[in-house]
């Protein structure tokens, strides 16, 4: 597909990274045209996937909302078909990246939906450009860690770091699928692992910091698109408590937990997302 490059127009002076603020620093890395794909007609709404994930994370989505919406997802710099520029990736990176393809594309207005680190990207996008965003669906992320909560997750990237990616694969395993689902369906696991271990080690463990790292809850009450916001009744790592947080700091925001799931939701259980994200996509399509 046909891509181009611009340079992004930089975060102002008092913009995400303020003091007080854990947000990763600006690298100064080129935007990367990021691999895409565009199914269905209508409103854009455009997919953004987590750590060592692709858009085929969305594939059950995507299937059941393309018949009524534009759908956009794309690969994340250094994942899958995208290309992988110079490390370190920062959160502004991943942001610009964003912004470019809805550049590409020509979208003037699109509905945002992200899952994990995709679900930090998002709002900080709308930060940014809260001009081009309809709506936010902000799913399995996190904001608003308490310090022991923050302390855990960095301690796993920490760990990864020293370690490896493999050796901590069963543990990252066991905090996306439910035992049930790993037993009813080894093959959708088992590519799920191969997907990690076939992403970069440099990237996953980059990408893994930013969403390790990133926290936009003193920022929340500025995202002003309205936002579905939606987790696993057993997610660990961004459980119900830190999606209330969030559901209450945004101006305008609807919580939906999904019973006996964790983080993976897309996969595990997209027959369920589906149908909540639809209507929630049409109750705020006012446009694009």
């Amino acid at each position: 597909m046909a891509r181009v490059r611009r340079i992004s127009k930089p975060l102002p002076e008092d913009g995400l990274h303020r003091t007080g603020i854990r947000f990763p620093q600006q690298s100064g890395a080129h935007i990367t045209n990021c691999y895409y794909e565009v199914e269905g007609e209508g409103t854009p709404v455009i997919f953004i996937h987590g750590v060592g994930a692709s858009l085929n994370t969305w594939d059950g989505v995507v299937t059941r909302l393309k018949s009524s919406f534009r759908c956009v997802r794309y690969d994340l710099r250094g994942h899958a078909r995208s290309p992988k520029p110079g490390l370190p990736y920062t959160l502004h990176d991943l942001v610009s990246d964003l912004e470019d393809l809805r550049e590409k594309l020509g979208i003037a207005r699109a509905h945002l939906v992200g899952h994990s680190l995709g679900g930090m990207i998002a709002p900080a996008y709308a930060l940014l450009h809260p001009e081009r965003v309809l709506s936010l669906g902000l799913l399995s992320t996190a904001a608003g860690r308490t310090e022991a909560e923050s302390a855990k997750v960095i301690a796993l990237a920490e760990a990864m770091e020293e370690k490896g990616v493999e050796p901590l694969l069963d543990q990252l395993v066991e905090r996306w699928f439910t035992p049930e689902f790993v037993q009813r369906r080894p093959e959708v696991v088992a590519a799920r692992r191969r997907q990690v271990l076939e992403t970069d080690v440099g990237v996953f463990l980059n990408v893994f910091r930013i969403y390790a790292e990133t926290e936009l809850g003193p920022r929340l009450s500025q995202v002003q698109p309205p936002a579905l916001v939606m987790t696993g009744e057993f997610d660990g790592g961004c459980n119900p408590r830190i999606n209330r947080v969030i559901a209450s700091e945004l101006p305008n925001a609807e919580l939906n937990i999904l019973s006996n799931l964790r983080h993976a939701i897309l996969l595990e259980a997209s027959e369920r997302v589906a149908p909540v994200l639809t209507t929630f996509l049409h109750k705020h399509n006012n446009g694009s």
